[in-house]
Protein backbone atom coordinates (compact mmCIF):
# COMPACT_ATOMS: atom_id res chain seq x y z
CA UNK A 1 0.00 0.00 0.00
CA UNK A 2 1.25 3.47 -0.70
CA UNK A 3 0.30 6.32 1.13
CA UNK A 4 0.73 10.58 0.30
CA UNK A 5 0.87 12.47 3.68
CA UNK A 6 0.79 16.27 3.66
CA UNK A 7 1.61 19.12 5.64
CA UNK A 8 1.88 22.41 5.78
CA UNK A 9 -1.60 24.25 5.81
CA UNK A 10 -3.22 27.05 7.14
CA UNK A 11 -4.12 30.50 7.27
CA UNK A 12 -1.95 32.93 6.07
CA UNK A 13 -3.14 36.81 5.33
CA UNK A 14 -2.64 37.94 1.22
CA UNK A 15 0.57 39.20 0.28
CA UNK A 16 2.21 35.93 3.02
CA UNK A 17 3.87 32.57 2.02
CA UNK A 18 3.44 29.07 2.97
CA UNK A 19 4.85 25.87 2.21
CA UNK A 20 3.09 22.42 1.13
CA UNK A 21 4.77 19.27 1.75
CA UNK A 22 4.27 15.28 0.75
CA UNK A 23 5.87 12.22 1.67
CA UNK A 24 5.25 9.03 -0.43
CA UNK A 25 5.81 5.56 1.61
CA UNK A 26 4.98 2.32 0.99
CA UNK A 27 5.64 -0.01 -1.42
CA UNK A 28 7.10 1.90 -4.08
CA UNK A 29 9.31 0.59 -6.90
CA UNK A 30 9.48 4.39 -8.03
CA UNK A 31 7.59 7.72 -8.81
CA UNK A 32 7.15 9.28 -11.89
CA UNK A 33 5.38 12.60 -11.79
CA UNK A 34 4.32 14.36 -8.28
CA UNK A 35 1.68 17.21 -8.80
CA UNK A 36 -0.09 19.40 -6.66
CA UNK A 37 -4.14 20.01 -7.07
CA UNK A 38 -6.40 22.38 -5.42
CA UNK A 39 -10.15 22.40 -5.00
CA UNK A 40 -12.33 24.75 -3.93
CA UNK A 41 -15.95 23.44 -3.19
CA UNK A 42 -18.40 23.72 -6.22
CA UNK A 43 -15.70 23.66 -8.75
CA UNK A 44 -13.35 20.60 -10.52
CA UNK A 45 -10.12 19.82 -8.88
CA UNK A 46 -7.44 21.74 -10.72
CA UNK A 47 -3.59 21.20 -11.63
CA UNK A 48 -1.33 23.80 -9.55
CA UNK A 49 1.84 22.29 -10.39
CA UNK A 50 3.30 19.55 -11.58
CA UNK A 51 6.75 17.51 -11.52
CA UNK A 52 7.98 14.80 -13.50
CA UNK A 53 10.82 12.22 -13.20
CA UNK A 54 13.34 14.35 -15.11
CA UNK A 55 12.74 17.17 -13.14
CA UNK A 56 10.43 19.09 -15.76
CA UNK A 57 7.94 21.23 -13.62
CA UNK A 58 4.81 22.77 -15.08
CA UNK A 59 2.65 25.11 -13.49
CA UNK A 60 -1.35 26.30 -14.29
CA UNK A 61 -1.44 30.23 -15.87
CA UNK A 62 -2.57 31.68 -11.87
CA UNK A 63 0.55 30.78 -10.16
CA UNK A 64 3.72 30.78 -12.51
CA UNK A 65 5.96 32.77 -10.84
CA UNK A 66 4.15 32.74 -7.44
CA UNK A 67 4.82 29.07 -6.53
CA UNK A 68 7.56 26.62 -6.92
CA UNK A 69 7.30 23.06 -6.75
CA UNK A 70 10.59 21.21 -5.54
CA UNK A 71 11.08 17.37 -5.53
CA UNK A 72 13.07 15.16 -3.80
CA UNK A 73 13.87 11.48 -5.84
CA UNK A 74 15.47 10.29 -2.91
CA UNK A 75 13.38 10.76 -0.17
CA UNK A 76 10.15 10.75 -2.18
CA UNK A 77 8.76 13.84 -1.23
CA UNK A 78 7.67 16.74 -2.53
CA UNK A 79 6.68 20.63 -1.61
CA UNK A 80 4.78 23.23 -2.84
CA UNK A 81 6.48 26.43 -2.01
CA UNK A 82 3.83 29.70 -2.50
CA UNK A 83 4.73 33.09 -2.14
CA UNK A 84 2.46 36.61 -2.71
CA UNK A 85 -0.62 34.05 -1.56
CA UNK A 86 -4.19 35.53 -2.55
CA UNK A 87 -7.70 34.96 -1.18
CA UNK A 88 -8.29 33.11 -4.44
CA UNK A 89 -5.72 30.88 -3.44
CA UNK A 90 -8.21 29.24 -0.48
CA UNK A 91 -8.46 25.73 -1.42
CA UNK A 92 -7.81 22.37 -0.35
CA UNK A 93 -4.38 21.39 -2.02
CA UNK A 94 -3.93 17.39 -2.89
CA UNK A 95 -0.42 15.48 -3.36
CA UNK A 96 -0.93 13.32 -6.11
CA UNK A 97 1.94 10.72 -7.52
CA UNK A 98 2.22 8.05 -10.20
CA UNK A 99 3.51 5.64 -8.61
CA UNK A 100 5.26 2.34 -9.76
CA UNK A 101 4.79 -0.46 -7.66
CA UNK A 102 6.34 -2.93 -9.52
CA UNK A 103 7.72 -2.45 -13.27
CA UNK A 104 4.89 -1.97 -15.27
CA UNK A 105 2.25 -1.42 -12.80
CA UNK A 106 1.61 1.69 -12.19
CA UNK A 107 -1.22 3.56 -9.92
CA UNK A 108 -2.03 7.25 -9.17
CA UNK A 109 -2.33 8.26 -5.50
CA UNK A 110 -3.76 10.51 -3.57
CA UNK A 111 -3.08 12.50 -0.11
CA UNK A 112 -5.61 13.38 2.09
CA UNK A 113 -5.78 17.30 1.22
CA UNK A 114 -4.69 20.36 3.87
CA UNK A 115 -6.64 23.33 3.73
CA UNK A 116 -5.09 26.82 2.93
CA UNK A 117 -6.81 29.84 3.65
CA UNK A 118 -5.51 33.56 2.64
CA UNK A 119 -7.43 36.05 4.72
CA UNK A 120 -7.07 38.88 6.24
Amino acid sequence: QVLLVESGGGLVQPGGSLTLSCEATGSIYSINTMSWYRQVPGKERELVASVVTGGRTNYADSVKGRFFILRDRAKGTVSLQMYSLRPEDTAVYYCNAEVLVAATREYTYWGQGTQVTVSS
